[in-house]
């Protein structure tokens, strides 16, 4: 797969500062495409990451995550199609 095509791909985009390790992201993964971080981020939480592929999409890790603006569902956006 080359960069044009992993960039059609959703993923999540996690903000590490911001999160606070809850898990609750990685429960709600369907995919099980999230894990947590064994690193820690600047105020002393482990963070989720993602795996790097596998993301459908479905933005359940965006709408269980408590923390605002700790991660974004990326998708491709449709074109429109005329008739």
């Amino acid at each position: 797969m080359d960069k044009d095509d992993a960039k059609k791909l959703p993923y999540p985009l996690i903000h590490p500062d911001v999160c606070k390790g809850c898990g609750r992201c990685i429960s709600a993964c369907p995919k099980n495409v999230l894990e947590m971080s064994e690193k820690f981020n600047g105020s002393s939480y482990h963070y989720a990451q993602y795996i790097g592929e596998g993301c459908i999409g479905c933005a359940n890790c965006y709408y269980t995550c408590p923390e605002p603006l700790a991660l974004e569902v990326h998708v491709q956006e449709k074109k429109k199609t005329t008739k």
